[in-house]
């Protein structure tokens, strides 16, 4: 896998390929591993931005969990595809960030969805606010 950011100052690219396991007998992507391959954009996109999943943790005691998504199957994946998967914030709220995400090959889409994310405290389970740091870096 290798990143790539993109020239929009907020959209975030990772390259992953499909491998046999992503696939079914006829080497297409099962839908449900369009998920994982958007989990690992926002995962390497937090990262690029300077906040790993142990840092959340541990430097503000808060961890982004999915409330809701949504996505759009135009066309499949296949076998050995190399695909871009890209998320940016589309919208930002105190505690949520929703973010839109697609899945291309050869620039040309085969999923697009938006992922609605809570930040919520590590102790019990309650929205708090995106810390400024985090807030600052969505914004570019």
């Amino acid at each position: 896998m290798t990143t790539h950011p993109r020239s929009a100052p907020h959209e975030y690219s990772l390259a992953v390929r499909v491998y046999y396991q992503d696939t079914d007998a006829g080497g297409v992507v099962y839908h449900s591993r369009y998920l994982d391959f958007m989990e690992r954009a926002r995962y390497e996109w937090l990262r690029a931005l300077g906040f790993d999943l142990g840092r959340l943790t541990r430097d503000f005691n808060i961890v982004f969990v999915i409330r809701s998504a949504t996505l759009e199957f135009l066309r499949p994946a296949r076998l050995d595809d190399l695909l871009q998967v890209t998320a940016r914030v589309a919208e930002a709220g105190r505690s949520r960030v929703v973010i839109a995400q697609r899945i291309l090959r050869d620039h040309a889409a085969l999923v697009e969805g938006t992922v609605n994310a809570v930040c919520v405290n590590l102790d019990n389970w309650k929205p708090v606010g995106i810390p400024a740091a985090i807030r600052h870096a969505f914004e570019g």
